[in-house]
């Protein structure tokens, strides 16, 4: 049995940890926290992207025809799970009336 871990249950033969101690021991690594905030700042900017697009009252294909693509890359966008290009977000920001800024 693995002891890096004090929380170890086993049933059925199988191992379990428990999630927040895995968690811990792993943004311990400078490898996880760069993946990790990379990941939280995709999803954050998904949901900035859908927030304004719902506050002007745009559906996500109306959004796509005034940036000039097709309205599965504004989904995309919006579920955080899809690269895209700073030229996309750029032309969505202009129908948006937002503004990009890398901080």
């Amino acid at each position: 049995m693995n002891r890096k871990y004090k929380n170890v249950k086993t049933i059925g033969g199988e191992v379990f940890y428990i999630a927040d101690e895995v968690f811990k021991k792993w943004t311990k690594s400078k490898k996880f926290q760069k993946a990790y905030n990379e990941e939280l700042a995709r999803l954050i900017l998904a949901r900035q992207i859908r927030e304004s697009r719902r506050e002007r009252r745009l559906t996500q294909k109306k959004l796509a025809d005034k940036a000039g693509m097709p309205q599965s890359v504004i989904a995309r966008m919006e579920s955080g799970r899809h690269s895209f290009s700073l030229g996309t977000l750029y032309r969505v920001s202009k129908v948006l009336h937002k503004e990009v800024q890398l901080v």
